[in-house]
């Protein structure tokens, strides 16, 4: 079809079919995340290897993620979000079939890798097909709370499903259940998701690509690796960080179509997304990292009774996520965005300055607080950074908010585990492991009081301000067309 001529509004049945196929590929993203979490001392044990290993094990698959997720998004603007979508769902069940086959760690790793290729496909264009099909901003903002309401449900199921998977079958078994829901999310993909693309997409960015790869893998290698390999050793990695993010920035600007578009961060509310983003899943990612390796190592707890110990963060998550949706789409993000950092700070503080894992009843409260904080976060991030930008790039303006995310997740299992380590021994990772973990939950309640005060900030009439500018700014570099109104149809 030309790209002038428009197509017709898609019905209520269809856009919500359509949702339903986006969050089919946002729950096997993030049920493979929390069920791994739950198998991480079985595969330690049963694959001999270190915090250090079980680390690169989460930390290999956020950090391709990461890497990618705004290279798939303008490559899906360019070439088309449902052929981009498709391919991922087809490398993502094909990695995790080859994960459940690893011989070792190292191949374990290597397979998440290909797993990440295909997640980074998932995500993003999932977000943008979303963003295109629904176009109403208040019916917009529900869809995007009922997306982020599948975070929850993989939380619930993932610890109880992967816990039982590990106890009765193994720990390989845990990639097995994401091989059904790819591929009849492929079939509906192929039968219901029309083609859509931007009318004037961004050319590829190699170099830009390639800093980015860079800078995250660097800084990752630098953190885990610090611990066993010491200061000295990573410091060239840490260098290279550093020159490469001085690159980016030198570089990026002068392109007429970076891989980042910096003008984005003009927005002050886009900026903050960013930084609340990476804050929450630190504190998510670090928080799960933690108390799976507590509940079952120190605890000795079974897999699956680690899964239901975490069940009422889990639950909160999932009852939480709709809820802070609908209250961004009547009244904005900040609300959410307060509740948020008050309860991670406090979950936080309740272990590290109150000992919560020797008590169970306040075990349990520290889980019910952070699940009620990061049930509400994900909304206000996800609504904050695609709203206001021009929807002819609503791929990257989604695809830098879930970078984002992964980035998150990557240095928070990176601090974490290394602070973990540090503090433990290798010949005996259990003894200590609480003490070991005080500073750790202290950095969680930075991260907590970092979304409370960055939501205040980037929240108000200044706020609003800042992104109103911003918006009629890439508006008037990137023109809307009749296509463009149309484009997920």
């Amino acid at each position: 079809m030309p790209a002038s001529e428009p197509t017709p509004e898609p019905s209520r049945r269809r856009r919500l079919l359509i949702l339903a196929i986006c969050c089919m590929s946002l729950l096997i993203v993030s049920l493979d995340n929390t069920v791994l979490n739950v198998a991480l001392p079985s595969m330690r044990s049963d694959l001999n290897a270190t915090v250090a290993g079980m680390q690169w094990t989460i930390d290999a698959y956020t950090l391709v993620l990461a890497s990618l997720l705004m290279l798939a998004g303008s490559t899906a603007d360019r070439i088309g979000r449902r052929k981009v979508f498709k391919t991922g769902l087809v490398l993502f069940s094909l990695g995790s079939v080859l994960c459940s086959l690893a011989p070792n760690l190292e191949s374990l790793v290597a397979f998440r890798m290909i797993q990440a290729i295909g997640g980074s496909m998932l995500n993003p264009v999932a977000m943008s097909i979303i963003t295109n099909t629904f176009t109403d901003p208040r019916e917009r903002a529900r869809a995007i709370g009922a997306w982020g309401a599948v975070v929850g449900i993989s939380m619930a199921a993932g610890p109880v499903v992967g816990g039982l998977l590990v106890d009765t079958v193994g720990w390989r078994s845990i990639f097995w259940i994401n091989v059904p829901v790819g591929l009849t999310a492929l079939l509906l993909t192929w039968r219901y998701v029309t083609e859509s693309r931007a009318p004037k997409p961004r050319r590829p960015d190699p170099v830009g690509q390639l800093l980015v790869i860079t800078l995250l893998g660097s800084v990752t290698y630098a953190i885990i690796e610090a611990p066993t390999e010491g200061p000295g050793a990573v410091l060239p990695f840490t260098a290279l960080a550093a020159l490469a993010l001085a690159a980016l920035l030198a570089y990026e600007p002068r392109r007429p179509e970076p891989l980042i578009d910096l003008r984005f961060f003009r927005s002050a509310p886009f900026s903050g997304a960013t930084v609340i983003a990476i804050s929450a899943f630190a504190a998510l990612s670090g928080f799960l990292f933690l108390n799976t390796l507590y509940l079952q190592d120190v605890r000795g707890l079974s897999a699956l009774q680690a899964g239901l110990y975490m069940l009422p963060m889990a639950a909160l998550t999932f009852i939480c996520a709709p809820l802070s949706g609908r209250i961004v789409g009547n009244r904005g993000p900040r609300l959410p965005l307060i509740v948020a950092g008050i309860s991670m700070a406090a979950c936080g503080l309740l272990f590290a300055a109150f000992e919560a894992e020797t008590s169970t009843p306040l075990l349990f409260t520290g889980y019910v607080l952070f699940g009620l904080g990061f049930g509400m976060v994900n909304a206000p991030i996800t609504n904050t950074a695609v709203s206001g930008m021009p929807r002819s790039q609503a791929g990257v303006a989604a695809a830098v908010a879930s970078t984002s995310r992964q980035t998150g997740a990557t240095l928070g299992v990176a601090v974490i585990g290394s602070v973990l380590a540090a503090g433990t021994s290798t010949a005996n990772p259990t003894a200590g492991f609480v003490e070991a973990g005080r500073p750790a939950w202290w950095i969680i309640m930075a991260c907590g009081l970092s979304v409370l005060v960055v939501g205040l900030a980037t929240s108000g009439r200044w706020a609003r301000e800042t992104a109103r500018r911003t918006a009629q700014r890439l508006e008037a570099v990137t023109p809307r067309t009749p296509a463009d109104s149309h484009a997920s149809s």
